[in-house]
């Protein structure tokens, strides 16, 4: 590595030690506001350097992860796999077909022995329950790649693309649609960071209130807010960020016809976007739904960020393992 790029590793590792920074990575709430802006940092240069085609960290040793997905996924298996491949390691996709966790063989019983192959655990599960099982009895970083109670890892791909658009200044976030796993991560980055934060939802499909009220703690502390209404317009008045996701998750299928129905109303579409404004930047984690919580004009339209959002996951995401495990 030359100087210049081994200088910027170090002050974002010296950075991330200094803020006492978790051994696992299951929420947002591991992170404090240096710890996170550390990892936002360090993916920031790693990206700069990947598009000039070097790379700012790779591993001076073998490193494997075992990939463990419940859930299929796109972007989340795609972006691990070619960010280990760029950072020098392996990584052991292992579905549910092939491993049949908590069925023929117990969660805790897996962890011990990935625990003796590999230098960390990457999980996209249903449930969070199993990701504390398994970092309770790992010896190796537990990372979340998804759960039913939050994304941890496509949060930082968020804000990473905020201070892309927007810059590190307090700004007006605003989550349209379902308070789901992805609004509980994003909401509490954003409060970490000290963003004044917005969430409308239909009434019964309000965020957990066990994260909003952690949510509301955390961004009292950095000088931010945390507003929880029914009135999409409303929140997205004057707003700097406008984001959406599905409002029928995977898991929710049953419940599509009903979804449907209450959601109405809470569409990201030209005439709610005009009420935020002008140069505001609209999120999705995708994949999305096309005409149904955003349109065709908004997804591809001069203010989406959602492809920047979406390459930005392999970048924070090589940032975090280059932190926890380098």
């Amino acid at each position: 590595m030359g100087s210049k790029i081994e200088r910027t590793y170090e002050q974002a590792k010296s950075a991330w030690e200094a803020a006492h920074p978790p051994r696992h990575y299951l929420s947002v709430a591991d992170l404090n506001a240096q710890s996170a802006r550390a990892v936002l940092q360090l993916a920031q240069a790693m990206k700069t350097a990947t598009r000039n085609g070097e790379e700012l960290y790779r591993f001076s040793r073998p490193v494997a992860l075992a990939l463990i997905f419940e859930k299929p996924s796109l972007r989340t298996r795609v972006a691990w796999e070619v960010g280990l491949y760029q950072m020098g390691a392996y990584g052991i996709y292992l579905t549910q077909a092939d491993i049949q966790m908590g069925k023929r063989e117990a969660v805790m019983d897996i962890a011990r022995n990935l625990s003796r192959w590999v230098q960390a655990i990457v999980a996209r599960v249903f449930l969070h329950s199993t990701l504390e099982e398994l970092a309770r009895f790992a010896s190796v970083p537990v990372i979340n790649a998804l759960s039913d109670r939050e994304h941890p890892c496509q949060a930082l791909a968020d804000l990473m693309t905020i201070h892309e658009r927007k810059g590190e200044q307090p700004l007006t976030l605003a989550w349209v649609g379902d308070g789901n796993n992805v609004c509980h991560s994003f909401t509490l980055l954003g409060a970490v960071l000290g963003h004044r934060l917005r969430i409308a939802t239909p009434e019964g499909y309000e965020p957990n209130a066990t994260i909003i009220a952690k949510a509301q703690q955390l961004a009292q502390q950095a000088g931010g807010s945390v507003e929880l209404m029914h009135d999409p317009v409303a929140a997205v008045a004057d707003a700097d960020v406008v984001y959406t996701d599905v409002w029928v998750s995977m898991g929710y299928e049953t419940e599509r016809e009903v979804r449907l129905r209450h959601f109405q109303g809470y569409q990201v579409n030209t005439a709610l976007l005009k009420c935020a404004k002008p140069d505001a930047i609209v999120l999705h984690c995708l994949p999305a739904r096309r005409g149904e919580e955003i349109t065709d004009e908004v997804l591809d339209g001069a203010q989406s960020a959602a492809w920047d959002q979406a390459e930005n996951r392999l970048h924070t995401q090589k940032a975090l393992l280059a932190l926890m495990l380098g």
